[in-house]
Order: C-alpha cells, then structure tokens, then sequence
C-alpha cells in the first residue's frame, strides 16, 4: 500500500515537473543558430534580452508606483488603536470608586486631509502624465537600441564580404606571383617585377588579416547587443525598400516632428511642468483634515460616570502664513523648469529636421551611387581580364596587372558596401522619421502570425 502510494506521488511529482518546465519552455525565446539569424530575429531577441530597455521599463514600473501613491492620498486613512491599563491597587472615596483596577480603550478612526484647490487631483495628473512619459521614453530607447542592433548586424555582413574579397584577393595574387615567377625563370621579366609581386601579396595577407580581425570584433559586437550566442551566422536582409524618394523633404519632416517619441515626451514634460507650478501653487490654500472616531471604554470595576461607547468627528483648517519665501522660491524654480522644457524643445525640433535631412540625403546617395558603383566594378573586371591576358601574353608588365587588380577590388568593396549602406540608409530614415519601430513591431506581429 504504502509502495503503491510512493510510486503515485513520483508519478504525479514528474508529470508536474514535466508540465512546468514546458510552459517555462514556451516563454523562452527558441531560435536554432544553426537556421542563423535574420535582422527580424535579432530584432526579436533584443527587445526581450536588452539590459537597456529592462531599465527604462523599470522607470515605468516606478512611475507605475507613483500613481499608485498619488492615488492613496485621495482615500481615506482608516485605522484602528487599543490601550489596556493595569493599577497598582483600586482606590476608592466614601464608597465611590476614583481609580480602577484596571481599565480598557479601544476604537476605530478614519480621517481625510485635502487642499481647497485640488493639489491632491493635481499630483494624480502628474503621476499619469510621467506614465505616457516614460511609456514614450520606453518606445525611444528600444528605438535607438534596435537601430544600433541594425548596424551591427550590416557591419557583419559588410565584414564578411570585405574577407571574402581579401581572400580572393590573395588567390588571384598568388596566382600572379607564380606566374612572374615562371616567367622571371624565363627571363622573360626582371627581378623587379618579382619584387613587387611579393610586396603586392604580402600586402593583401596583411588586409586579409585587418578584414579578419574587423569581422571578429563586428561579430563580438552582435553578440554583445543582440544578446546571441557565439559561432551564429547571418542571414542576408529581405527588406524591399519603398518609394521614400518620392516624398518631398518637408513632408518628411512634417511627419517626424508628429511621430518622435522623443518629441512627443518633451510636450508631455511641458505640461508637467505647468502642471508642477499649480502644485506649487497650491501651498497659498488653506488645507483641511477631518477625523471621525469610534472609542469604546472599559474598567474593571466600572464608574457610572463614564460612558463606553463614544462617536466624535473633528474638522481642522490649517493656513500657513509665513515660511520665509520658501513657497516663492519654488514657484520660481517650477517656472524655470518649464522654461528649461520650453528650450528643450525648441533644440529637439531642429535636431530632428537636421537627422531627418541627413538621412534623407544619404538615402539618396546611397540609391544614386549604387548604379555606378556596378558599372564601375563591370567596367574593373573587363580591364582585369584584358590587362591579364595582355600581360600572359607579354604585351603589359606587372605594374599594369597590379593596378586593374586594385582598381578591381576597390570596386568589389565600394559595391559590397554599397548595397547594405542602402538598406541601413533606409531604416535611417525610418528612424529618424520616428516610424522605425512601429514598422519593427508591425514585422513581428506578421512573424507570430504566420510562425
């Protein structure tokens, strides 16, 4: 019975083990590093693993809080008190009993204080604004931080054509350092030409080992931000670019001054602060407190003459007078705080007409220099293959090889580069325009939709 009983609770013990750890399963963020790791992935994975955005929601958890206390103020206080009193010896007065031997108090009270102009409505309004505000403080901070995931992750991918070019590189080098010299065994080139075939290669095995050590750092990089493990790899970006060219520049601007968080932050600042100098303020009106009490008395022996039960209410009126300046000086620290705010925005306006302008102009680099960055690496094959066959033929000499080998990989790195500075050119913009992590957000929601 006893073993039958045992074998149960094990059973049961493991199923609920088993249950449990798989809905702690499903809450974990699962990704196969051997499917590698696309932006939107990373994308995912940071916004839940960042220490950066767990701080600023913690800021909204505190300001959560403060609501909270705020709130508190507007209810009554309720609490309740006891006093049981021991004598040395009862005394009596002619048969009168004048002091017990010993004697009970006990009751309940609740009271409320409030300022005539509402100051306790006003800090309540305070505590929900610096909720929207830090909840758009939130929305900033994962903005920039997955802006900053976007550019780690192209600095990857760029790393790793820079490499594989550097390695190419250092193929076709080789092969022409053993071509001059078989040629120098054929006296058919001086010792010269050997010369600076051996610096050339020596050169591109020293830029083979920069790419590789950037890549290594670019790759630390994406670990440290996206929060991945090491030994991953990148998947190359899907992103479809929209016809951003096609709005004017101050439509652009008209819709990042609307749409950043940061700005809509500092509006809400701005009316806390106004908000603040009413606070202020209210320390001029007078302030009431009423307190009504429940008291039950008892002593052992009882007196006549007291009663047991009482019910009281009192109202009191406070009114500061004078404090020195001390309410003046505060009012005036509240004004120049909004005036502070007031500048802040001022500054905030400019700086993202600026970023939005920026971006904007590097978009259309970016687009405009792509198309002949391919021709120019069309054109920079085509000359590498004729001053290659010119110079197997003896018709040019290395220099010539050496400089359409150069012109070939500036070309391949200007491209490379090229195509992925479009695409962080966009989320630029996008980012600037304050849209960036609305669109991140709408992208995920469709992920979680069709996964």
């Amino acid at each position: 019975m006893i073993k039958t009983v045992l074998i149960k609770s094990l059973l049961l013990i493991v199923m609920l083990f088993f249950v449990a750890d798989k809905s702690f399963s499903s809450n974990r963020i699962s990704f196969d590093p051997k499917d590698g790791y696309s932006l939107l992935d990373l994308y995912e994975i940071s916004l839940k693993t960042s220490e950066r955005i767990k701080l600023s929601e913690q800021d909204l958890n505190l300001s959560e809080l403060d609501r909270e206390k705020a709130l508190s103020v507007l209810l009554p206080a309720l609490s309740t008190f006891g006093d049981y009193t021991r004598y040395s010896e009862k005394k009596t007065y002619e048969d009168i009993i004048i002091q017990p031997e010993s004697s009970v108090a006990y009751g309940i009270k609740a009271g409320q204080s409030f300022t005539l102009n509402g100051k306790e409505l006003i800090a309540l309004k305070i505590a929900n604004q610096y909720i929207e505000k830090r909840t758009l403080d939130l929305e900033g901070v994962k903005e920039e931080y997955l802006f900053t995931v976007a550019s780690a992750y192209f600095n990857v991918l760029k790393g790793q054509k820079r490499v594989e070019i550097a390695e190419a590189n250092v193929k076709r080098l080789s092969t022409q350092r053993n071509a001059v010299s078989a040629r120098l065994r054929l006296e058919e080139v001086t010792k010269t030409a050997m010369f600076r075939a051996d610096a050339e290669l020596s050169k591109a095995n020293a830029d083979r080992v920069l790419a590789q050590n950037a890549l290594t750092l670019a790759r630390s990089i994406v670990c440290r931000v996206a929060g991945i493990p090491e030994g991953y790899f990148l998947k190359e970006p899907s992103m479809v670019l929209n016809q951003i060219e096609s709005l004017q520049l101050y439509e652009l601007k008209r819709e990042g001054l609307s749409a950043r968080s940061e700005l809509k932050s500092l509006d809400i600042q701005k009316a806390v602060a106004q908000n603040s100098i009413q606070f202020t303020k209210s320390d001029y009106w007078p302030k009431i407190s009423i307190e009504g009490q429940y008291l039950r008395y008892d002593q052992s022996p009882e007196l006549v003459s007291i009663p047991g039960d009482s019910l009281s209410l009192s109202v009191k009126l406070n009114f500061l007078l004078y404090d020195g300046g001390l309410r003046n000086a505060q009012i005036k620290d509240m004004l120049i705080q909004k005036r502070k705010t007031d500048l802040a925005i001022e500054g905030k306006v400019k700086e993202v007409n600026i970023e939005i302008e920026e971006a904007y102009l590097d978009l259309m680099t970016q687009k405009n220099i792509l198309q002949s960055f391919k021709d120019q690496l069309k054109s920079a094959e085509e000359n590498y293959e004729a001053v290659k066959r010119q110079f197997d033929h003896g018709l040019s000499d290395i220099v010539d090889l050496i400089d359409a080998n150069t012109l070939l990989v500036t070309s391949q790195r200007q491209l490379s580069e090229a195509n992925y500075d479009l695409l962080l050119a966009h989320l630029k913009l996008k980012r600037a325009k304050g849209v960036f992590l609305k669109d991140v957000l709408s992208e995920l929601n469709e992920k979680g939709k069709t996964g």
